[in-house]
């Protein structure tokens, strides 16, 4: 076991020296740069006095910025070095988790992750709940009553979820119940509102969940309809197998079978995502939702940044997440080990 920890972990090397590569590699060619983006700000700024002496002097009418200055505006970025020093000077950096400045946001790339993280934390961690506690219990049932009255129905409404597009049914939730022309019930922004550090700790609570309810139901309805039908299928291939029966003829109750012989061995494929899952529940960010919502997470940030060309935060935000997701891979594949113990990673070349 330990030896095959010790490879995947430097497996991870490698691997993740390749994805910032490729990345970093990408960025050098995709054209509005942050150097043409503060040059064609600069030269934007045409007949403007203050507009020209808050530059410094730098913008010098139609004739636009000289050659010299923008090659200090290069040098304030970086782009002045080769692609290469720049490329190992920033993995060096990232080795140390130094991501260095935002070029917009006047913060550290990890202050601002963490600023985010609030609203991304609440998204995942509360979607993961509620997917998990409800898919699992809703898949078994599924499973044992396959073909029934309950069976049918259920799998209609969550295939019915599954259809409805989350920003689509955003919108809906907000026309209806956000103060418009039909019910006030729900907040319409925001993950508290503005008067929430006045508040007593358990109206706090009651707020932050009161906000919560809309954008949760947005993300999460179209999310059942997978994680059920993973976990009824995996029921009902386990149940239908020759060591159920033999079992049931030993004389042990259904309930008896399930849950101390066929549950062991149905839940391994579902294991396969739940270290990712939990892990992104609380990096995850959803632009759509975030946006109709008026959340300021990660996911929103993620799309600035790659819109302002902010590589800082791009590549920084990269690095982490490479490593969160290397990492819940191997978690994912020794969890198969407690889950069943004929599993031997000791013979894995």
């Amino acid at each position: 076991m330990f030896s095959y920890i010790l490879k995947r972990l430097l497996l991870m090397i490698p691997t993740l020296f390749g994805v910032m590569l490729i990345t970093f590699a990408v960025t050098q060619f995709v054209p509005g740069g942050p150097v043409e983006q503060l040059v064609s700000q600069l030269e934007g700024k045409q007949g403007v006095g203050e507009a020209a002496s808050g530059t410094g002097g730098l913008y010098r009418g139609a004739t636009g910025l000289d050659e010299e200055h923008i090659e200090e505006i290069r040098a304030l970025y970086g782009f002045d070095k080769p692609v290469h020093e720049r490329f190992f000077s920033m993995m060096k950096n990232y080795m140390s988790f130094d991501f260095g400045d935002s070029y917009f946001h006047n913060e550290t790339v990890i202050d601002l992750v963490i600023s985010k993280l609030p609203v991304s934390i609440s998204l995942g961690v509360w979607s993961f709940l509620i997917i998990y506690s409800t898919c699992i219990p809703l898949g078994i049932a599924k499973a044992i009553k396959d073909g029934s009255t309950f069976d049918v129905v259920t799998s209609t409404l969550i295939l019915i979820g599954y259809s409805i597009p989350g920003f689509v049914l955003g919108i809906t939730l907000l026309v209806f119940f956000g103060g418009g022309s039909f019910f006030d019930i729900f907040p319409l922004r925001g993950l508290v509102s503005d008067n929430w550090d006045t508040l007593p700790w358990y109206s706090q609570i009651t707020d932050y969940l009161w906000h919560m309810v809309l954008p949760i139901i947005s993300l999460v309805i179209g999310s059942f309809a997978v994680m059920t039908m993973l976990t009824k299928n995996s029921f009902i291939e386990e149940i239908r197998k020759q060591y159920v029966l033999t079992a049931k003829a030993k004389g042990l109750s259904d309930n008896a079978v399930l849950y101390r012989h066929v549950f062991r061995n149905a839940i391994i494929p579902l294991v396969t995502g739940f270290p990712a899952a939990f892990i992104g529940a609380f990096f995850t960010g959803s632009l759509l939702i975030e946006t109709i919502f008026s959340l300021d997470g990660l996911g929103l940030l993620a799309y600035e940044s790659v819109l302002k060309r902010d590589y800082p935060v791009v590549l920084g935000t990269l690095f982490l997440f490479t490593i969160l997701g290397l990492i819940a891979k191997l978690l994912a594949d020794l969890s198969y080990v407690f889950i069943d113990p004929r599993i031997h990673f000791d013979s894995v070349e």
